[in-house]
């Protein structure tokens, strides 16, 4: 093990690698060629009112692209799902599903770097997660490893061993690492504070004249100042502030104006942060974190969840060598949960120290119209790597679970710099 030298990281949580090699640094995504994402799905029907596409884009981020083709369909965006997000600056495909079209209707879809085929028909909207994997090939460039190819095999031993399976740093914003903020502030009914922070928090990785304009709201909460000074592109900023502009004083109201989906994943990236604190919690007690003891929590591959007991750690450790279970942390929800553990205890203490109850998720739910009723996450991932070294440059080809981070698995090669991996 070793830990992260870089602030960021320990801010979203994320403050151990599993393996401890120093890393052979290098650059992700110097083309969108470099990142290839593939989603492996189940093959849809022949009937329903969805209509089934492969989705095949380069350099787009997914949201911005479901509301073109939208626009060019003449529907709401509302009538389109997907069952993931993937990367922005990639080439990646998947499935979406389209309420109520007709194949030649695909034909008035004209959008540069992005093709869409029909392939099938279903009864119901696709619903996040509800893919098999994503097939990962991705280029490392410019590394500086003296040893590549003994890193690159030691490191691959580790991920095929099992690491942390962290909440990369796209959950939580790349540009801006903001999310999991807003919604902690979100949570607390601080909806003020939520507008203020999604609008007015600048970062330095954005263009100082963003920065100029984020800062000036965030000193004098003037809404129509910010609307002329914020760039058009900043949609979803530009969204809350109309509403402010029409409804002073009217802060839930703007948080409302935005895309349904953004909304929910605000509360979700807190509980994402909380879960990075408890799994790096849990590393710093000692190197076997994949490892069950008395009080874990354990889930199986079937959705079934136990505890670990004094009685059946052998038993436990068993079923996890075979790959049948895995030690999982809950992420806090409405429901009350009674401490088993170390973990347990771990998420307890930080949801004392926000000022979070249950109750706090039962009211974002009531806002956000989505269930937040806390939900186990394994803390180790295991994926068999293959890789190709070709001069400074190392490919790697890899397949990961829904809802499991490519970046994860980089960043345990790189040890770089989070802003170099995004």
């Amino acid at each position: 093990m070793r830990v992260s030298p870089y602030a960021l990281e320990h801010t979203l949580g994320m403050r151990w690698y599993a393996s401890d090699t120093p890393g052979i640094r290098g650059r992700l995504r110097v083309c969108a060629e470099d990142f290839v994402v593939d989603e492996v799905s189940i093959q849809p029907g022949t009937e329903g009112p969805y209509l089934i596409c492969r989705l095949t884009k380069k350099d787009w981020e997914l949201q911005r692209a479901v509301r073109e083709i939208a626009k060019q369909l003449s529907l709401s965006h509302r009538r389109i799902g997907w069952t993931g997000t993937k990367d922005k600056h990639a080439v990646t495909t998947q499935l979406i599903s389209i309420y109520g079209i007709n194949e030649e209707d695909l034909a008035r879809i004209r959008l540069k770097d992005l093709e869409i085929v029909p392939v099938g028909r279903a009864h119901e909207p696709l619903a996040l997660g509800a893919h098999q994997a994503n097939h990962f090939s991705i280029t490392i460039r410019d590394t500086a490893s003296p040893d590549l190819l003994s890193e690159v095999t030691a490191v691959s031993e580790t991920c095929h061993q099992g690491l942390p399976n962290y909440f990369g740093i796209q959950r939580f914003g790349v540009i801006r690492p903001i999310t999991h903020l807003v919604g902690e502030q979100i949570l607390k009914g601080e909806y003020e504070r939520a507008v203020d922070c999604y609008v007015g928090a600048a970062c330095p990785d954005e263009p100082e004249e963003v920065q100029a304009a984020r800062n000036t709201y965030a000193e004098e909460k003037n809404p129509l100042a910010a609307l002329r000074s914020l760039p058009v592109p900043l949609t979803y900023e530009r969204a809350m502030l109309h509403h402010l502009v029409s409804h002073p004083g009217d802060h839930q109201g703007a948080l409302l104006s935005l895309p349904p989906r953004l909304l929910s994943m605000f509360v979700s990236a807190f509980q994402s942060y909380l879960f990075n604190m408890a799994l790096s919690a849990r590393m710093e007690r000692g190197p076997g974190f994949h490892l069950p003891e008395p009080g874990d929590r354990l889930l199986f591959g079937n959705g079934r969840e136990d505890l670990v007991t004094a009685a059946n750690k052998g038993a436990a450790l068993m079923q996890v060598s075979r790959g049948r279970c895995r030690v999982a942390i809950m992420m806090p929800g409405s429901r009350e949960f009674r401490e088993t553990g170390e973990d347990d205890h771990t998420v307890s203490s930080l949801l004392a120290a926000h000022g979070i109850v249950p109750e706090s998720f039962s009211r974002a739910s009531s806002l956000v119209r989505t269930r937040y009723d806390g939900a186990l996450r394994a803390v180790s991932l295991e994926t068999d790597i293959r890789s190709a070294i070709e001069g400074p440059d190392v490919t790697l080809s890899f397949s990961l679970s829904p809802g499991q981070y490519a970046t994860t698995v980089c960043r345990e090669f790189m040890k770089a710099d989070p802003r170099d991996m995004i």
